[in-house]
């Protein structure tokens, strides 16, 4: 069991890195609808000229967005080490961060070519985003809560707040692949979507 758990990690932990890097170099001003509007984004008119990758709001959006909700996963990540005892948890912890915080350095990267601020691991800053409408992130009393946790116990509480924390991501991305313009943020969203998935399903199994 732990074998086949272990390879599925591994598995989707590759599909993470297969981004591509190169980006069209016509701009699109056009501003997409998509359904995350409470924050809102510097107008296209105000990009400097510098900023010549093809992209538009939603992918601004997803770029803002997933940032700080990766950041909160690789912390949750983190809290395994020292509270659980279970290698196949263990090895699903060490996955998530290894895709993730490339993830991030490559969204910082985009907001900077597109001419926006740099992005924050708070998550204050999404936006006073409603977090009960599917995005999955915990608020500061689940983190606490979790962190007071050991073995089996925390195990089945970490478990189920990464199934529903992945499952906020994949909303995420999927209004980034119906939305966005931009190619390279459009991939990611596709990996987040099949690597995240496959991360679900490894944690069910091993929630029984």
């Amino acid at each position: 069991m732990h074998t086949k758990i272990a390879a599925s990690i591994a598995a989707a932990t590759v599909g993470a890195f297969l981004l591509s890097g190169c980006s069209d170099t016509s701009t699109d001003s056009s501003m997409d609808g998509h359904s995350m509007t409470s924050m809102s984004s510097a107008p296209m008119s105000s990009m400097p000229a510098s900023a010549s990758a093809q992209f538009n709001d939603a992918d601004v959006m997803f770029a803002r967005m997933m940032y700080p909700h990766h950041a909160q996963a690789v912390e949750m990540a983190e809290l395994v080490q020292g509270r659980s005892d279970n290698p196949d948890v263990q090895a699903l912890a060490s996955a998530i961060a290894a895709a993730q915080q490339p993830e991030m350095d490559q969204l910082t990267s985009w907001l900077a070519e597109w001419g926006q601020p740099a992005p924050s691991g708070d998550m204050g800053t999404m936006g006073g985003m409603d977090h009960g409408s599917g995005m999955g992130m915990m608020t500061q009393l689940d983190m606490d809560a979790l962190a007071g946790l050991t073995g089996a116990e925390f195990d089945r509480q970490w478990l189920t707040m990464m199934i529903a924390h992945h499952t906020g991501a994949i909303d995420m991305a999927q209004a980034e692949i119906a939305n966005g313009s931009n190619p390279d943020a459009q991939q990611m969203a596709r990996t987040i979507v099949d690597t995240q998935q496959q991360e679900i399903d490894t944690m069910q199994q091993l929630l029984g």
